[in-house]
C-alpha cells in the first residue's frame, strides 16, 4: 500500500510543477503589448516565407 502512496505523491508533485510551469508561461506572454505580439507575428512569417539556403 505504501508504494501507491508514494507513487500518488509523485503524480501530485507532477501535476502542480505543470502548473507551475503554465502559469509562468502565461505570465510571460500577458506582459507583451499588442504591437510586439504583431511585431513577433510578423518577423516570424518573414523567417518562414524567406527561402532556405541548402
Amino acid at each position: 500500500m505504501k508504494l501507491w502512496k508514494v507513487i500518488g505523491m509523485a503524480a501530485f508533485a507532477g501535476v502542480a510543477a505543470s502548473g507551475v510551469v503554465v502559469a509562468r508561461n502565461q505570465r510571460r506572454r500577458a506582459a507583451y503589448t499588442p504591437d510586439q505580439i504583431r511585431e513577433r507575428l510578423h518577423q516570424r512569417l518573414a523567417e518562414a516565407s524567406a527561402p532556405r539556403s541548402e
